[in-house]
């Protein structure tokens, strides 16, 4: 075949070497003077080349010049539009291609297809192409399959992803590459090295991208014994000096606390891209090195090169904020001027960084005017919505989402812990049918989330349920589950799972110890505890933290053990802080033990003055002593010093609507009604032997007002409105933001045998699960 001056192969040769539209223009022009204006393979290569250069509206049009388009013509253009960031006109092509000409797809073209939908926001058009390509017999190509399992991944679909891979006959280096990189995209970090391992073991070669795909996942887990591992496979392989693999070799090392070994392998490389210098700033930024991360960034902007988002992010200290709130702002204003704010990676990382900071107004400031909010952006703000506390916002944000994006097991993770703050166990259960539904279940920090949702709402058979369908557990997991037996009074079912633990190779960490203390100390298992403690020190070798020091205080305090509770203080290595002489005031409290409330309270006073809590119990302590004037005299100095008492609210779930009530409160709709419940139950309580807990009221008022005040706890409101917003027999649920007071808790008991109803109260210590006149906590809280 000729290649001379106006032949078909010279005008290809033009065509390839093109490098500009002007080029380009320049070629087409002299192929329709040379009359090749109709030849398919060179219009097909100028098309490939139209969308090389992304001039997809002159593509677009050549095709629609070419009365008979070729299967190869259209799998160009379905391709070149999902490259070029239209993937709806690929989906549109492909159904065009179906129904109206006599062309049938081959594997490319469901390849170049279902790569198109990867990139729409409604999976269902992936699902069908899915469906298409069994029909048509290509679910088993590797072309079509390696797309299938990137596309499940995208959509965080990876039980299906992982099902497609599971069923590939045949499984190349790209096919495996694609499973381990979707697998640590979605945070799966442990499967995407078993998946790299099995592939190894497997025979199937590796190459420079799969090592690049792995790294990222143990560099997020981390371990660092797994990376040298690695790293010593690329060194036999030769692939050691692969830019790639270096690049991710900086990120293991440096997240592994290992920055100059992370250095090190950065001077090795000759000519360091972008990515690379992005990776040593990201990594001098984990490390806490902010004037190394802020030097090599001005290093960078010295040598010419242009940054770019990934930069930008490495250089925002987002694991370590606390202290750079001025640098975030002079960043803000760096990339604001950059034109860079506006990418939704870097106003996200500025958005979490703020949250984090507790300036929640800058952050939501930021993500509303950001012009393209990715699933990360609201991810951002939700949590830290949820980890300021402020749960109603993250819910009522989280729900505005769902109009615009399907959550991932970020999105769950962030909303279930907003879920366990505020109780509400609907939603929770709701999210968790979402779960199921998007096969997000088999995620480990999604199914944590779900214990911690159910025991927090007062749900524990089903945060044990989700816990023992759990194939894999690390501590986190195992820590909530026994720190959900602690809060429901199970001080027996959290010991035995804390040895499970033990005999299942999971290494304890502090939170683990604390949350075993904590259900020893509500439990009454005073032995037990001091056996843990001791063993926490001698056998783990943990440094007790003030947190454990005060729940070893509880476990004797609560047990009427003062005087070792206080002997335990005084020997304690460290000196003891507010939290310990703050577990002592609460036990002297429950045993009216007015001369050590003296001797704690005094030490509080000293530590946290503008802490009006303590106040309160200390009068509350002399109240129930009948020293009235001491209980005013502390009063008068909490008053003087213009420190204000928590106000207390309870609230319930009906429905799905929150309902929050405050002591004597009337502004609720239905005020009349649940008065008018609160009266019938309290005749009721009365002629059942009730007797209304005063003893702690203010001591200048009449009985009679006293049983007036303590009868309009905002505890007792809830509950009455409880009873007339759900059908006999309902279990009800109630959140109390403070300890429940004695009154209320024999109120209750009385409530559940007089209603027959099951009430399940959350206050600020535990949960209390009151029945037929019982409550679990046996009044030991």
């Amino acid at each position: 075949m000729s290649c001379g001056p106006g032949s078909r192969n010279f005008f290809v040769g033009l065509l390839n070497s093109a490098t500009s539209l002007t080029h380009l223009n320049q070629t087409h022009a002299q192929i329709i003077f040379h009359g090749f204006q109709h030849d398919l393979a060179i219009l097909t290569k100028l098309t490939h080349k139209l969308f090389d250069l992304k001039a997809i509206r002159r593509a677009r049009h050549l095709f629609l010049t070419i009365p008979k388009p070729d299967l190869f013509l259209f799998n160009v253009l379905v391709r070149g539009f999902s490259n070029n960031d239209s993937p709806s006109n690929s989906i549109s092509l492909f159904a065009h291609l179906r129904k109206n000409t006599n062309l049938a797809p081959d594997c490319f073209t469901y390849a170049f297809a279902i790569s198109a939908a990867s990139g729409l926001r409604d999976e269902r058009y992936g699902i069908l192409l899915h469906s298409h390509s069994i029909v048509d017999g290509f679910a088993s190509n590797l072309f079509v399959g390696s797309a299938l399992v990137d596309f499940y991944f995208k959509f965080s679909r990876v039980e299906f992803a992982q099902k497609v891979f599971d069923e590939m006959s045949e499984r190349d280096t790209v096919l495996w590459n694609t499973m381990i990189s979707g697998l640590e995209r979605n945070y799966c970090f442990v499967d995407s090295l078993r998946v790299f391992k099995d592939m190894v073991a497997g025979g199937t070669p590796f190459d420079s991208r799969t090592l690049a795909a792995v790294l990222p996942a143990v560099a997020e887990l981390p371990n660092l014994q797994v990376g040298m591992g690695i790293h010593c496979l690329a060194l036999k392989a030769g692939l050691h000096s692969d830019v790639y693999v270096i690049t991710g070799l900086v990120s293991l090392y440096s997240k592994s606390g290992e920055i100059d070994a992370a250095r090190f392998l950065f001077q090795l490389i000759n000519e360091p891209d972008l990515i690379c210098h992005n990776a040593m700033i990201a990594g001098y930024t984990y490390n806490k090195d902010t004037y190394s991360s802020l030097r090599h960034f001005k290093g960078l902007l010295d040598s010419g090169l242009k940054v770019n988002p990934i930069t930008i992010v490495g250089l925002i200290p987002v694991s370590s904020p606390f202290g750079y709130l001025q640098l975030c702002s002079c960043i803000q204003s760096f990339c604001l001027k950059s034109g860079i704010l506006s990418h939704s990676s870097v106003s996200t990382a500025l958005t979490t960084v703020y949250c984090r900071l507790n300036d929640i107004e800058s952050a939501r400031q930021l993500f509303d005017e950001s012009p393209e909010k990715s699933l990360a952006s609201w991810n951002s703000m939700i949590s830290g919505y949820t980890q300021n506390g402020l749960t109603g916002e993250a819910i009522s944000l989280f729900k505005d989402m769902m109009s615009v994006f399907t959550p991932n097991p970020v999105t769950v993770t962030s909303i279930l812990s907003a879920c366990a703050q505020l109780g509400a166990l609907s939603l929770g259960k709701w999210v968790h049918g979402l779960i199921k539904s998007k096969n997000l279940k088999s995620n480990i920090f999604v199914s944590t989330a779900l214990v911690d949702m159910y025991a927090k709402c007062g749900s524990i058979m089903e945060a044990r349920q989700v816990f023992d369908l759990m194939k894999e557990k690390n501590e986190v997991t195992w820590n909530a589950m026994i720190s959900g037996y602690g809060l429901h009074g199970h001080g027996h079912e959290a010991l035995k799972l804390f040895n499970e633990m033990l005999r299942s190779g999971v290494s304890p960490n502090g939170v683990t110890f604390l949350s075993v203390l904590y259900a020893c100390s509500h439990a009454g298992l005073v032995r037990e505890g001091d056996e843990i403690f001791k063993s926490m020190v001698h056998d783990h070798g943990f440094e007790p933290l003030p947190e454990h020091y005060a729940c070893m205080v509880d476990i004797l305090g609560r047990a009427g053990q003062l005087e070792k509770a206080l002997d335990f203080i005084r020997k304690m290595p460290v000196e003891p802080g507010i939290v310990v002489w703050g577990s002592l005031l609460g036990a002297c409290m429950t045993h009216k033990n007015t001369n050590l409330a003296c001797v704690a309270s005094k030490k509080l006073f000293e530590l946290d003055p503008e802490n009006t809590g303590y106040y309160v119990l200390l009068s509350n302590i002399y109240s129930a002593d009948k020293n009235f004037p001491k209980a005013a005299s502390v009063r008068e100095i909490a008053k003087n010093r213009k420190l204000e008492k928590t106000p207390g609210c309870t609230l319930i779930e009906i429905g799905e609507n929150t309902h929050v009530f405050t002591s004597g409160d009337r502004s609720h709709p239905q005020a009349t009604a649940i008065y008018t419940m609160l009266e019938k139950l309290t005749g009721k309580m009365r002629e059942a032997g009730f007797q209304t807990e005063t003893i702690t009221a203010l001591h200048d008022v009449e009985e009679e007002e006293k049983e007036l005040m303590v009868n309009v706890h905002s505890e007792k409101l809830a509950i009455a409105f409880g009873l007339i917003a759900t059908e006999p027999g309902t279990e009800i649920r109630i959140i109390k933001n403070l300890r429940v007071c004695l009154d209320c808790h024999n109120a209750t008991k009385f409530i559940s045998k007089i209603t027959q109803r099951v009430i399940v109260v959350r206050d600020a210590n535990r949960f209390h699960h009151f029945k037929d006149g019982v409550c679990s906590c046996g009044d030991y809280w």
